[in-house]
């Protein structure tokens, strides 16, 4: 072999390596590495990729399954600030959570079905609603900038909580459904929709309290037809968000299909408890969730001052 294939070829191999180098330094990283992420894929943004990072996300599925079987919630709540701690952007959180609340929310249906706890009708109406809006938050989603996003989560928790705190359910009371009953129900599909797909929540912390206030459903009513609503409503805003590239589907995937386990132990929690302190539960679990995301906000914003 002459002299100058030799060197043609060594130059050739230190042109590769460098050009691996860069790659490799443009790889989005995780909480705990700066490695490319092998496990996940080429998914919107990196996560852990070593066990520890499954770990934290087996535990969130763990946590949202029991939430969304006792209060008839999707568990965004827990699985976006997860998420943004492994190293997602709020964006990508919010859709990546939806699509890990569809395992979860069948799951839950079943659980809470089982027992005659769902309004077929109400819920069909209120995904009718949740459809349109849901669609109009993936929108927003993609467009409003990170920041607010924070604070809107906030606001919307600030909302929820006090609701909790005011108001106690009843455990024997059913929509009485009418014309008027039909309408309300799919505005606030629209609304709880937005909001969905804003906030990467399936809709339920809203949902069941409005639910139970203005259409005097039961609790345990308005926590199972909360799930069912939410179920196709999730379905639909992953749709748009997956061709929006927003979803990191294999976290989704690791965190909704362990919750859809643990969703019927929550169900039965729901129903040996008072509806009193189910809402004492949920407040109580909301103010932790909400304390942490102001801080969350505030230092976030502080940091876009710093920098402008």
């Amino acid at each position: 072999m002459k002299k100058s294939d030799i060197s043609n070829i060594s130059n050739a191999e230190s042109v590769e390596r460098a050009e691996e180098s860069v790659r490799s330094s443009v790889q989005p990283s995780g909480k705990f590495g700066g490695k490319a992420d092998r496990l996940f894929g080429a998914d919107p943004a990196g996560l852990d990729e070593f066990a520890r990072g499954i770990v934290v996300l087996v535990i969130v599925g763990v946590a949202v399954g029991l939430l969304s079987g006792m209060f008839g919630i999707g568990g965004g709540t827990v699985i976006v600030p997860a998420l943004v701690w492994l190293g997602l952007t709020q964006r990508n959180a919010a859709a990546t959570s939806m699509l890990a609340i569809v395992p979860t929310s069948i799951s839950g249906v079943i659980s809470y079905a089982t027992c005659g706890n769902v309004d077929w009708l109400a819920a069909l109406l209120l995904f009718g609603g949740m459809f349109v809006g849901g669609q109009i938050g993936s929108w927003l989603l993609s467009r409003l900038p990170e920041l607010v996003l924070r604070w809107i989560f906030v606001v919307f928790l600030v909302f929820v909580v006090a609701n909790q705190i005011s108001f106690v359910p009843s455990r024997d009371q059913h929509i009485t459904m009418s014309v008027l009953t039909g309408v309300c129900l799919v505005l606030l599909g629209v609304v709880i929709g937005i909001l969905a797909g804003l906030l990467g929540i399936g809709g339920g912390a809203l949902a069941v309290p409005a639910l139970s206030m203005l259409f005097n459903a039961s609790d345990l009513i308005a926590r199972g037809t909360s799930l069912l609503a939410m179920f196709p409503n999730s379905i639909t805003t992953s749709v748009a968000n997956l061709k929006r590239k927003l979803v990191h589907v294999k976290a989704a995937l690791i965190i909704g299909l362990v919750a859809a386990v643990t969703a019927p132990f929550g169900t039965w929690i729901a129903g040996a408890v008072s509806p009193r302190i189910g809402s004492i539960m949920f407040a109580i679990y909301l103010c932790v969730l909400l304390i942490r995301s102001f801080f969350v906000a505030v230092k976030a914003t502080r940091s876009a001052r710093a920098s402008a």
